[in-house]
């Protein structure tokens, strides 16, 4: 099984993205059964899609994997349904890493309102929770980059015949990056035992 795995790199006001790490730290590793790619993406909603799809027609993977960091969670959240809009609020208050801050924009004009996962979302949840991580299936992604790549990823798939699994996983701060906020963190090493779990259910529900 071929996979591709994506994180981002930093974005508004946070210096860091554990998703950058996890990516460089999964190119890495040997997973019987699985070869991993990685590419982290720029934090900009007219390239973020477009540079995965790049990769997408590089490699062509079997899956594809998405990652992004939500500030305030405090588990592994593999979404669910990725929505056909553009809208900066919340994390994405700043715009994009161009300043762009679109509003009640529509991603794709005429597109599907909202395109799902076809990960094996309820066994990834729950592989991480029957290991002891904190992990929940969430039904919002959203309408920042994390959205926005979710669903041009699986209307790409969409258009092919799902022939490719897609989806995206939010993962929590990292500690130092809440420090002075005191918002919920999950280590990153611990980051990186999930997202392998992840992979091991992804590879084993084929």
């Amino acid at each position: 099984m071929k996979i591709l795995i994506s994180g981002f790199e930093p974005f508004g006001d946070l210096m860091k993205n554990p998703t950058e790490e996890l990516a460089k730290a999964a190119s890495t590793w040997e997973i019987e059964g699985v070869t991993i790619t990685t590419v982290v993406l720029p934090v900009v909603y007219k390239e973020c899609a477009e540079r995965l799809l790049e990769e997408v027609n590089r490699i062509k993977p079997d899956v594809v994997l998405s990652l992004g960091v939500a500030v305030g969670r405090a588990g592994i959240t593999p979404e669910r349904i990725g929505i056909n809009v553009q809208h900066t609020e919340g994390e994405g208050k700043f715009g994009d890493n161009t300043g762009y801050k679109p509003t009640n924009k529509p991603l794709v004009p005429e597109g599907p309102d909202g395109l799902f996962s076809t990960l094996p979302i309820e066994e990834m949840a729950r592989k991480l929770t029957e290991s002891g991580i904190p992990a929940r299936i969430s039904n919002t992604a959203g309408t920042y980059i994390c959205n926005n790549t979710l669903y041009e990823l699986a209307l790409f798939a969409k258009k092919q015949g799902n022939l490719i699994k897609t989806g995206f996983v939010h993962v929590p701060a990292t500690p130092e990056m809440v420090v002075s906020s005191g918002a919920p963190s999950m280590d990153i090493s611990l980051q990186e035992k999930a997202l392998r779990l992840m992979i091991e259910a992804i590879r084993d529900s084929r």
